[in-house]
């Protein structure tokens, strides 16, 4: 099997995570700024328990090969990535402490601490099965965004996410994951006992991307 057949078998929560009302909203710029800015705050918590996950998977990796394959992604993470993502939250008035002194929200840490479940009980292609919602979702909501009669860049404060997504060099980045998912995937059947318990993993992360979403996208409605 590949990543195509987890996701068709899967179809209502993978289009309910890509699909989202807060994804369509920040689309077209009517995304309320305080769901933004929370989603913003606890994506940076999220991006640090990933970069844990990769470090989790060079640990679980079976073999020197797989060790150095997971490698950059924890580099990317620590150097860049979240070093990107704080330099943006600047941009819209977060320091890092205001970052790191933010509670985790109940979704962010069922989400996080699932991957990492995962990773600690299960192996290293269950682990990066969980991860996958992520890298896979993101780059696809970029392309549908980027492709959406619908999308406004003009104007549109959030803009800069659709270009970040929607951009070559991450569209790369997903790509080569995506191949090496698909390596690690090829010698299993959908069906068998393994393909299942891996189906149950995507479908259980993608759900959890879903209600990271949710989470944001209510937080006007929770504190009313």
């Amino acid at each position: 099997m590949d990543h195509q057949d987890l996701i068709k078998a899967c179809t209502q929560e993978w289009d309910a995570y890509t699909k989202h009302e807060f994804v369509c909203l920040l689309a077209t710029g009517k995304l309320a700024q305080p769901c933004y800015l929370h989603y913003l705050k606890q994506d940076f918590l999220f991006l640090k328990q990933y970069a844990r996950a990769y470090a989790l998977a060079i640990y679980k990796a079976r073999t020197l090969a797989e060790m150095r394959h997971f490698l950059p992604s924890v580099q990317a993470l620590l150097q860049s990535e979240i070093s990107h993502h704080v330099a943006y939250c600047n941009d819209w008035g977060l320091s890092e402490l205001d970052l790191e002194v933010q509670d985790e929200e109940v979704g962010t840490i069922a989400y996080t601490r699932y991957v990492l479940d995962i990773g600690m009980s299960g192996d290293v292609v269950q682990l990066y099965t969980a991860l996958a919602p992520c890298f896979i979702g993101y780059a696809e909501i970029g392309r549908l965004l980027l492709k959406d009669e619908n999308t406004i860049l003009e104007g549109n404060p959030y803009a800069s996410w659709i270009t970040l997504y929607s951009g070559d060099e991450l569209q790369q980045s997903t790509l080569e994951n995506l191949q090496y998912l698909d390596m690690l995937l090829a010698d299993i059947d959908l069906h068998s006992q393994q393909g299942q318990k891996l189906l149950d993993v995507f479908r259980s992360a993608t759900r959890m991307e879903v209600a990271f979403w949710e989470q944001s996208l209510n937080i006007k409605t929770n504190k009313d």
